[in-house]
């Protein structure tokens, strides 16, 4: 063998057995660089999961698209096996010395959330896959209507082979209902009942009308590059798949609902769950990130009634209203025909128009506030009309990171009275400007760092924000009059409630009645959103104590670093800190402002 090509074949198997130290314990086992191991993990999940990718839209930039025709695994198999590689990930990640690297942060946050998720992993069938609130049953119709998009031929092929495989999906899902009755884990009757309702109806009506077709119909008409033949073909593919697998799978799915209702009672607390107190807090410290008891956060939804109420009380007597019962005097007054729109097309189109001149205002007004601002634009939806009943008045979707479609703050238009004019403002400061969009679209777009602190959910963080923001947006002077006011301090006193009722529910072990009369009474708020909240708590235990202890420690945060710094405080740089970490743990939050105030506080002179 020449010398050249000895040197060509010791360069060439040093750069295998260099790729292979390298590769092969980036791939199996211990990275060498911990960026290497966030970067393993992230992927390892993501590609465990078709319709998150499909949601994030990160692959397809790059021409990758093989994930858009199919669905999640659901089975309860798959969970269990997801929850042993997880706590294979935290074993991984406790391995590296985290005084030796340069961004402790991000392995704080990743520690955080997998030691979290270990916790949780405990209680795996302690859930309602099938419920009246964003259950599998509605949210994967959702999915496949507001996520798969359908831009070209392939993009349609995909969604009706991802129609093909309903039956391989909910399948999973009814073989995990099955498991949990067997370990004394059903959902409480009325759940079944509505959830029954509704998929009655998603399959009432024939095949043509359903939305999965309707949609798909009017997606393909639009395609252009293809003949009527071939569009009429995957029509005609859609409705086949359709009547052979969605139809029949729902049918039997509402079978096995029927044989659940059968059995289930009218407790409504997971207090009736094997180890359901346990769970509880366990649930409570999930969303809420912190170590407050299901005592503790009780007895401060009381003292934030109390106050805000007290408020409230004194704007109505100013405006020449009694107040001797809070709730009937708030709900006449969002009745009064001035404050309403017309229940017609008209006014539908009316609340929508009124949302984004909300949002359009407030974005231009920033400036004093904010220096960074997300380049992703947000714009206003009416949630999709099969899923109106169960839905909240409101919720926001992020863009996909391909920016191939805007935020989308969705609006519920099944009563245009639950959108009284004076509660209008608040409700957009919270789910667009410079509430969810803002926060979750500028995490989505921040740089030079891990992948998954982009995305990574922290519920007391993530609303806790959305919810400073209305009290922001309260005191920079964006509420135009008394009522605009009470539309605010409604919606504080809303999110106060929601410790109390949560929970009294699942800890103090309140029925389903009480707490809907609990909320009526103190809120004043239409009946129709408090039976849905209601509902949804009992459905989503913990959750929704997030939004109240998140909000109140950004402030005390505010006020912390207010007071430490005197006239060096800058409120940009304060929303900068709070808001250029993406989500974090409240206990990291507070870490990461301190750290910041111990930075930027002013030399003071010896005395």
């Amino acid at each position: 063998m020449s010398r050249r090509k000895k040197i060509v074949y010791g360069s060439l198997a040093l750069l295998l057995v260099t790729v292979g130290t390298f590769l092969i314990p980036t791939l199996w086992f211990k990275p060498w660089l911990i960026e290497h191991f966030y970067a393993r993990t992230f992927a390892h999940f993501v590609l465990e999961h078709p319709m998150i990718l499909s949601s994030m839209r990160i692959l397809e930039p790059m021409g990758i698209e093989l994930h858009n025709d199919d669905l999640d695994d659901v089975s309860v198999e798959a969970e269990r096996e997801e929850a042993a590689w997880l706590d294979r990930q935290l074993e991984i990640l406790r391995s590296y010395e985290r005084s030796e690297l340069d961004d402790a942060l991000s392995y704080d946050v990743l520690e955080w959330f997998l030691a979290d998720m270990q916790r949780m992993n405990r209680f795996l069938l302690h859930d309602y896959p099938v419920n009246q609130f964003g259950g599998l049953q509605s949210s994967l119709p959702d999915f496949m209507i507001n996520i798969h998009q359908i831009r070209d031929e392939g993009d349609a092929e995909d969604y009706v082979e991802r129609l093909s495989k309903f039956d391989r999906f909910f399948g999973q899902v009814m073989d995990g209902l099955r498991e949990q009755r067997e370990a004394g884990i059903v959902p409480p009757r009325f759940v079944l009942e509505k959830v029954l309702v509704e998929m009655e109806a998603f399959v009432g009506d024939p095949v043509r009308e359903n939305p999965l077709f309707t949609h798909f119909e009017g997606e393909v008409g639009a395609l252009e590059g293809l003949d009527a033949e071939e569009k009429e073909e995957l029509q005609a593919s859609a409705i086949r798949e359709l009547e052979e697998t969605v139809y029949p799978t729902y049918r039997e799915l509402i079978e096995t609902v029927e044989e659940l209702r059968e059995v289930a009672t009218t407790d409504d607390g997971v207090w009736k769950l094997p180890e359901g107190d346990e769970y509880y807090r366990v649930l409570l410290r999930h969303h809420t990130t912190t170590e407050l008891t299901p005592d503790e956060v009780h007895r401060l939804g009381l003292a934030e009634v109390e106050r805000n109420q007290a408020e409230m009380r004194r704007i109505l007597e100013e405006e020449g209203y009694p107040v001797d019962d809070l709730g009937a005097t708030l709900r006449a007054l969002a009745e009064e025909e001035r404050f309403l729109f017309p229940h017609t097309e008209e006014g539908d189109e009316q609340i929508l128009a009124g949302y984004q001149e909300i949002i359009d205002e407030i974005s231009v007004g920033l400036a004093p506030l904010f220096d960074l601002r997300p380049e992703a634009e947000v714009t206003v939806e009416p949630v999709p009309e099969f899923k109106e009943e169960t839905s909240s008045t409101a919720y926001y979707r992020p863009p996909p990171f391909d920016r191939s479609k805007p935020g989308t703050f969705y609006v519920n238009l099944r009563n245009p009275d639950e959108h009284y004019r004076w509660g209008m403002r608040t409700l957009a400061f919270h789910e667009a400007i410079p509430g969810h969009h803002f926060q979750i679209a500028l995490a989505m777009e921040m740089e030079d760092v891990p992948f998954f602190r982009r995305v990574i959910p922290f519920t007391a963080y993530v609303e806790g924000w959305a919810h400073y923001a209305e009290r922001l947006a309260a005191e920079e002077g964006f509420q135009k009059d008394p009522y605009d006011r009470l539309g605010y301090l409604q919606a504080q006193l809303f999110r106060a409630v929601r410790l109390v009722v949560d929970t009294g529910i699942h800890d103090r072990r309140w029925a389903r009645e009480e707490a809907i009369e609990y909320m009526r009474s103190n809120t004043g708020m239409p009946e129709s959103d408090v039976v849905a909240e209601v509902e949804r708590y009992i459905v989503m235990p913990g959750q929704a104590c997030a939004y109240k202890v998140g909000q109140l420690k950004i402030l005390e945060l505010r006020e912390r670093a207010r007071e430490e710094l005197g006239d060096a405080f800058d409120i940009r740089e304060f929303h900068n800190v709070v808001l250029g970490n993406g989500a974090l743990p409240l206990t990291l939050l507070e870490r990461e402002v301190e750290d910041w105030i111990a930075e930027s506080e002013p030399v003071r002179p010896a005395a």
